[in-house]
């Protein structure tokens, strides 16, 4: 299918994998192509309509270095459609069957967008946004720069999110910055975790999550963050939350992002998400 004369977002070599469901290529503002997935609710038939679409459709950003094909992703997934929700899922740039070169949570915002773009073309009137680690910085970013477009969220919530930049305080976070600083690293992203990463450094550096969150309100906000996460310490969701107009959730005995979130938290979320 051709995309020329489609504008900033084009949807491309769409294709059926089920009843509802299908695979998409997107275009980004930026001319990257990001692959996604789009799951019809499975909650009840009386949440589809003839299109197939319920009212609400949930985003899911994954962290650095997973993609939407992702184990862990696929249960987020699995688990708001069950709640009621349709769910897109995709993978960020330089991840995955994506296109381009990750750029670590900078112009990811413009992936985010084009899914929820596409959401909203497949009918839906609300979408909310949930992202891991490195997609809630995303999340946060998007909320608070697109929010008067066709790419705005309804709702959103940031699991396991940094709340500034640059954090080298944890051992994990240490191994993060020598993958995405150095040759070698950039060679373990790419061979070992399938991430193609950016050699090039930030110019400008780009607003950081905590100082996105006062910029989201009216759009309702959630924090959600595990007390045994080994990447972030709990003053960066404590800090994200005092920013602005936020719900904190800290989650005892919870690891970090996706894969550290069971079905039970998922299943709150998903209500959260769908209903707030």
């Amino acid at each position: 299918m051709s995309s020329e004369g489609e504008g900033g977002f084009h949807m491309v070599d769409v294709s059926l994998i089920t009843s509802g469901s299908r695979r998409a290529m997107l275009r980004t503002d930026d001319d990257v192509r990001i692959e996604a997935v789009y799951e019809p609710s499975t909650a009840s038939v009386t949440d589809t309509a003839v299109t197939g679409t319920a009212a609400t459709a949930v985003v899911v950003a994954h962290g650095f270095t997973g993609a939407a094909d992702r184990p862990a992703v696929r249960r987020a997934a699995r688990v708001f459609a069950g709640r009621g929700a349709a769910v897109i899922t995709f993978s960020f740039r330089g991840h995955g069957g994506s296109g381009g070169l990750s750029t670590v949570g900078d112009r990811e915002v413009l992936d985010l967008a084009a899914a929820v773009r596409w959401a909203r073309e497949l009918g839906h009137a609300r979408v909310a946004t949930v992202g891991f680690s490195m997609g809630g910085s995303v999340v946060l970013r998007h909320a608070a720069l697109d929010r008067e477009t066709d790419g705005r969220a309804d709702a959103v919530a940031a699991v396991s999110a940094p709340a500034r930049w640059y954090y080298r305080g944890t051992a994990p976070m240490r191994r993060v910055h020598w993958v995405v600083t150095r040759p070698a690293g950039r060679l373990v992203g790419r061979y070992g975790f399938r991430t193609r990463i950016d050699r090039r450094a930030w110019d400008p550096v780009p607003l950081s999550p905590v100082q996105a969150v006062p910029l989201i309100a009216p759009t309702p906000l959630l924090i959600v963050h595990g007390d045994r996460d080994a990447y972030f310490p709990l003053d960066h969701p404590r800090m994200l939350a005092g920013a602005g107009a936020a719900e904190l959730w800290l989650e005892r005995g919870m690891g970090h992002a996706e894969n550290a979130a069971d079905e039970e938290l998922l299943a709150r979320l998903g209500d959260w998400l769908t209903r707030t």
